[in-house]
Parts: structure tokens; C-alpha cells; sequence
């Protein structure tokens, strides 16, 4: 019986709601343990369509428990949207979904705060979602953060509250030339919304760790991926948290010993969205095809992503500083049309060959990639279910890049829907 943590290997979007929503059939719990709502895990279902931003995908399946961790940043109004959301859609919430008493909130002035930050950069900017990730991350590492407890007690949340706008409208308005924010306005709100969500609170660590001492089968949950960590990513242009399958031991409150297993999700070529160095990227006019191919626009922001070929170096460093054990390859079938593939397999920077992906940013930006091209496989493989049918080409893809990365392939992705996947692995057992 394995616990499993199920994490991002490239910037974010390698189809990780999906293959949570697969899983979560062999586990008792899916638990969250980073980032906030600017998490965009989107599930398909026969022919329905669901788009997770904070709620674990998990939820689908009935009697399922879905926990929130203390590492995730909770905008209460888009938590209590996507339950909304969820609910218009037929799925159902009894004690099924819990968040961490001890998790931060995103505040109404986070937001503002983010997006004027961001702006005030100029060229510098990170291009952030502006839903107020970093800035909540901020005030929880300054130490002034409000956590969902305090929400809960009035005379520690006006107390919090009040300490909070003393110093953010001075920012506001003297630093940023901005409007106040009004206090009685966010304090009415967010009582309100604390009644709301007083049924789901509990204290997240107690019940898992009673249930991994009970023998249940959890299932850990990150959001963006390894190249955006904030220690191990492009940074700055990264998120505000450790997407990485050790941030699951403090984003919930775990000992590291109760993770068994890490399963790494990459698309069969490479995306990333908004600002930061990305050495494979396509030609704008290839680029535009296979976006359209692969519907690759942002869950959350819909805004587009960029896309380029696979690129073995950062797949190999998520290898390495996740500890994987196995490999989930999405979206093979959007090479299917492709007469050429290339994969990335080092990076050329003033004529040395990198071979690990480098940590200043200058280099990244400077690099060439390094290409092995691959004939395409020009075959439809959406309706495969086995290995075996796979054709010849593309099962020399997936082994070259599982040789490439260190890792084995244990899951493989030919579409969107619950059935077009192959599995070959079960690291559940």
C-alpha cells in the first residue's frame, strides 16, 4: 500500500488534474499542499468538462476525502465559486472536502497589490496571474498573515484586519498612488464568508496522520510544476511556493517518511505560460499549430501558452530533485501529425555542452538547445489502450525520453478523457 505524491515536471500544465482524477479511484484521500487559485487543473469525464482552481480533482469521486493543506493560499470568494460551480454541475459536497485551519488567505488587497507590484516592474515584470499568490506568501513569510482560525474568532480577524490595512493603504496610497481599501466593506465580506466555510475547517495534519495510521491511501497533490519552484525553478520567474513532492510534508503537516512514492507528470512536448526563459520554444507560425492542436491556453487565465519541443534537461532536474519514481507522459497525441520530432538533449552556451540545467538565469536565456530528431510516427493514437499497440515510432519517443530523464514511463496520456490512457505501472501498489 503506497502513499503518492503527484507532482508537476516542467512549468505547470502537463495535465495533472487528469491524471489526480485517474488515481484518486485507488485512494481513501487527495490532498493539496501548495499554491492557490491561480492553479488551473481541468478533468474530463465523458463528455463533461470540469475546471479545478483550489478544490482537489479528487472530488469527483463520491466518498472520496478532498483536504486543502496549510501550504495552499485560499481566495475564500473563488473556493466558494468553484463549490458553486462544482454543485451546478451535479457533484456533491457533504463531509467530503476539508481545508487546514492553519492555511493563509488571499485578502482583497493581496490582489490589488500583485498586479500593481507586477506592472510597476516594467520590463522587469514576472507576468503573474495577479489573483495575489506571491503577495499572501508574502505577508504569510513577514509574518502578518490572517489564517482561516482567525477568521473564524471576530476579535482576532478585526485585530488582524486592522493591523493589515494600516500598512497596505499606506501603500496604496502614498507608494502607489491607489484608493484606500475599505475595511468595514472586507470585514462585512469576510464573515460572512468565514459562516460559510466553518463546516469544511479542521486541522489537516491531526487527520492525516490519524488516517495514515489507520492505513488509508492518500494521494498528495501539487499544483504548477518543478521549473516554476520557487528554490529550484527559473526564478524570479517562478510561483510563490515549492511545487516540488517534499513541500508536501510541510504544506500539510506529514512527516516526509509517510511519502512513498512520487509519480512526475510531463507533456510529450513542453509549454509555459507567461514571462521567463524558455529554450525550446517554436517558431511563432509552428507555435500557433500546435497551440490550437493541444488547446493549450491557461485553464485559470486563458491566456495562451507558449510551446516547444521536449526538453530533456529540465525534465532530468525535476527527476533529480523530486526523486521520482516513475513517469506520466500527457498530450502523446498531439504529435501525432508531426513528420519530425526533436528533443531537447543539452544546451549549448559558449560552446560547452550543458548537460544539467544551470541556475542563472543569464545562461538559460543565452543557451541553444541541443537537438536529437526523431522521425514522427503520423499514426492516430487517442484510441490506443495498450502499449503493445502503440506504433513503433512513438514507443522509440517515449524510450528515448524516459533514457534522457533517468525515469520510467509509467502512465501515458493520448487524450483528455478518463479512458485514453495507457497505464504500465501502478505505483499505488
Amino acid at each position: 500500500m503506497s502513499n503518492l505524491a503527484v507532482v508537476g515536471t516542467q512549468w505547470g500544465d502537463e495535465g495533472k488534474g487528469k491524471i489526480v482524477d485517474l488515481l484518486s479511484e485507488e485512494v481513501d484521500i487527495i490532498a493539496r499542499y501548495q499554491g492557490g487559485n491561480n492553479a488551473g487543473h481541468t478533468v474530463r469525464v465523458g463528455e463533461e468538462e470540469f475546471i479545478f482552481h483550489l478544490i482537489p480533482s479528487g472530488i469527483l469521486h463520491p466518498h472520496k476525502k478532498c483536504l486543502i493543506g496549510n501550504g495552499v493560499v485560499i481566495d475564500l470568494k473563488s473556493f466558494l465559486e468553484e463549490i458553486d460551480y462544482l454543485k451546478s454541475k451535479g457533484v456533491e459536497f457533504d463531509d467530503n472536502l476539508l481545508i487546514a485551519e492553519n492555511a493563509h488567505l488571499t485578502m482583497p488587497y493581496h490582489k490589488i497589490l500583485d498586479r500593481i507590484i507586477d506592472a510597476s516592474r516594467g520590463k522587469g515584470k514576472l507576468g503573474t496571474t495577479g489573483r495575489g499568490i506571491g503577495t499572501t506568501y508574502t505577508d504569510k513569510s513577514a509574518r502578518v498573515g490572517i489564517r482561516v482560525a482567525d477568521l473564524l474568532d471576530e476579535e482576532t480577524f478585526r485585530e488582524k484586519l486592522e493591523i493589515n490595512l494600516e500598512e497596505k493603504n499606506y501603500l496604496l496610497e502614498k507608494i502607489y498612488n491607489h484608493k484606500k481599501v475599505n475595511s468595514e466593506r472586507i470585514l462585512e465580506e469576510y464573515l460572512s464568508y468565514g459562516r460559510q466555510i466553518e463546516k469544511y475547517v479542521c486541522n489537516v495534519s491531526l487527520f492525516l496522520n490519524r488516517a495514515l495510521d489507520e492505513g488509508k491511501k492518500i494521494l498528495f497533490e501539487g499544483a504548477q510544476g518543478a521549473l516554476l519552484d520557487i528554490d529550484f525553478g527559473t526564478y524570479p520567474y517562478v510561483t510563490s511556493s515549492n511545487p516540488i513532492a517534499g513541500a508536501a510534508s510541510t504544506g500539510l503537516g506529514i512527516g516526509p517518511t509517510k511519502i512513498d512514492k512520487v509519480l512526475g507528470v510531463t507533456k510529450a512536448y513542453t509549454t509555459r505560460v507567461g514571462e521567463g526563459p524558455f529554450p525550446t520554444q517554436f517558431s511563432s507560425e509552428f507555435e500557433e499549430g500546435m497551440r490550437m492542436r493541444g488547446r493549450e491556453y491557461g485553464a485559470t487565465t486563458g491566456r495562451p501558452r507558449r510551446c516547444g519541443w521536449f526538453d530533456a534537461v529540465i525534465v532530468r532536474h525535476a527527476v533529480r530533485v523530486n526523486g521520482l519514481d516513475g513517469l506520466a507522459i500527457t498530450k502523446l497525441d498531439v504529435l501525432d501529425e508531426l513528420e519530425k520530432i526533436k528533443v531537447c538533449v543539452g544546451y549549448n552556451y559558449g560552446g560547452k555542452l550543458l548537460e544539467e540545467f544551470p541556475s542563472l538565469l543569464k545562461v538559460v536565456r543565452k543557451c541553444q538547445p541541443v537537438y536529437e530528431e526523431m522521425e514522427g510516427w503520423k499514426e492516430d493514437t487517442s484510441q490506443v489502450r495498450d502499449y503493445v499497440d502503440l506504433p513503433r515510432r512513438a514507443k522509440e519517443y517515449l524510450q528515448r525520453i524516459a533514457e534522457l530523464v533517468k525515469a520510467d514511463v509509467s502512465l501515458i496520456s493520448v487524450g483528455p478523457g478518463r479512458k485514453q490512457t495507457i497505464i504500465l505501472k501502478d505505483l499505488m501498489k
